[in-house]
């Protein structure tokens, strides 16, 4: 017989009833009583576990009441019709076989483990009912992204982790070599030699795979990134990491309108795709995590997208009658506490575009203004911003200028500069950390508890 997942078995259920069905999985729990015990039962293909009931007519009865939480088990039984409130079913056990004992002192025990706890078992934490369902959403979730760009004719392209194109500066990227850093070959005027390293030069862990999309974009007009990405940040915030997954879409003949209505449909249907798929983790997120979750996930998929320039949420800003704490200014960012105010202001999502020149990537498109980029970011309701993006110079002389103005060192990035010479065009791109979305589609508020192993300052466990 085959074993069957509790998935299937919850979604054919009508099928199934007084049917014999094999089932592999863990115990959640096991509560023992003199005549008969209850196994919680999953087997992490639905977010619900299975009652598996048994009773001392089995010839091993004795043998099955030692089972411990989180062992391996193979359940061979009978779907009945479940006498208890809020359970369709159960399955009466005809047989329960140990595949892989846990010890007493397993540590995901059946009672409430804080997240904190929870992150030092990082590799036991998926078999919790929080992480079970927030790695369950992650998977949905990325399954929409793909969905999404796939069925609108984007390319999905792979660009390398390794790069020696400074993009978002080498301070913020890890460098890696081939060399033995406790003897390193040394130039005449005493630099590290990096033509004695593997690539003959200093490369990076790549912290964007922008520019390399660009590439693919001036060939196949729709293209996207979805990977891992690593910046050095030495940041401790709840959403900040060390790595972490972007999706990053480049499209030729592109501005910065087009841009934003690829930005917002594609958002629209990932929220809506994660609650149509999802609605049990939903639901227990709704209850668990953040009360209203799933309002104000439904909101946003009907909601109306407002685009205000930087200057006017400055102005916005400005004539608030509120203290803050970092002061509003044109020349510079906004920070959190104006994020959650500009979107209360609006009453909903913001584009919040044309950005000062000099805070910005030397890569994007400088206004007629001369001081403001084409550049756009997205702020959402409960999150602050979530997507960022521009439309890109495409001259080629313009481009050269804000190298120059940035000290870019333009050999490691001329290939790119010639996409513009080689039969370029008007393109724009955005980025979108997947995790950011992951704390939104949750409420899980922590970098760390929407990433399976995260890698953050002086953590870089397992």
């Amino acid at each position: 017989m085959e074993a069957k997942d509790v998935k299937e078995l919850y979604e054919e259920i009508e099928s199934l009833m007084n049917q014999e069905v094999k089932l592999q999985g863990w115990i959640r729990n096991h509560r023992k009583q003199k005549e008969f015990g209850f196994i919680d039962f999953t087997d992490g293909t639905d977010f619900q576990t299975v009652q598996v009931v048994y009773d001392d007519k089995l010839d091993d009865f004795l043998e099955i009441q030692k089972l411990r939480v989180g062992s391996a088990i193979e359940v061979i039984g009978k779907v009945m019709k479940s006498p208890a409130k809020g359970q369709v079913f159960e399955i009466q056990a005809e047989k329960v076989v140990l595949l892989g004992d846990s010890p007493e002192d397993y540590p995901i025990q059946p009672k409430r483990h804080t997240r904190e706890f929870l992150r030092e078992q990082a590799y036991l934490r998926p078999r919790t009912n929080l992480f079970g369902a927030v790695f369950r959403v992650r998977s949905v979730a990325a399954m929409a992204i793909h969905e999404y760009f796939q069925s609108h004719n984007y390319v999905y392209v792979h660009t390398p982790l390794i790069t020696t194109a400074d993009c978002e500066g080498s301070d913020q990227m890890f460098k890696i070599t081939t060399l033995d850093l406790n003897h390193l070959p040394k130039t005449e005027d005493g630099q590290v030699d990096m033509s004695k390293d593997l690539f003959g030069k200093q490369a990076y862990v790549t912290g964007t795979g922008q520019l390399h999309g660009e590439a693919f974009a001036m060939a196949y007009k729709k293209i996207y990134t979805f990977g891992p990405t690593f910046r050095t940040e030495n940041s401790n915030t709840k959403t900040h990491a060390n790595e972490f997954w972007m999706i990053e879409p480049e499209i030729a003949f592109c501005d910065l309108d087009g841009l934003m209505n690829i930005e917002e449909e594609m958002l629209k249907f990932v929220v809506n795709y994660v609650l149509e798929k999802c609605p049990k983790e939903i639901a227990f997120f709704d209850q668990f995590v953040e009360k209203g979750l799933k309002e104000k996930l439904s909101k946003l998929v009907q909601a109306k997208f407002t685009r205000i320039s930087h200057h006017d949420v400055i102005d916005i800003l400005k004539k608030a009658d509120k203290e803050w704490e970092f002061t509003p200014s044109y020349d510079g960012d906004i920070a959190k506490e104006h994020e959650k105010y500009i979107t209360e202001y609006i009453h909903g999502p913001v584009f919040n575009t044309d950005w000062p020149k000099d805070i910005k990537a030397w890569y994007m498109k400088v206004n007629e203004d001369g001081k403001t980029v084409a550049a756009v970011d997205l702020e959402v309701p409960g999150a602050g911003e979530l997507m960022g993006g521009s439309q890109r110079e495409e001259d080629y002389d313009k481009l050269m200028e804000r190298i120059k103005e940035n000290n870019i060192d333009q050999s490691t990035v001329d290939w790119f500069c010639n996409l513009r010479r080689y039969g370029g065009c008007y393109h724009s791109g955005f980025g979108m950390g997947f995790e950011r979305l992951l704390i939104y589609l949750t409420g899980v508020d922590n970098i760390r508890d929407v990433i399976p192993f995260p890698r953050t300052p002086n953590n870089c466990e397992y």
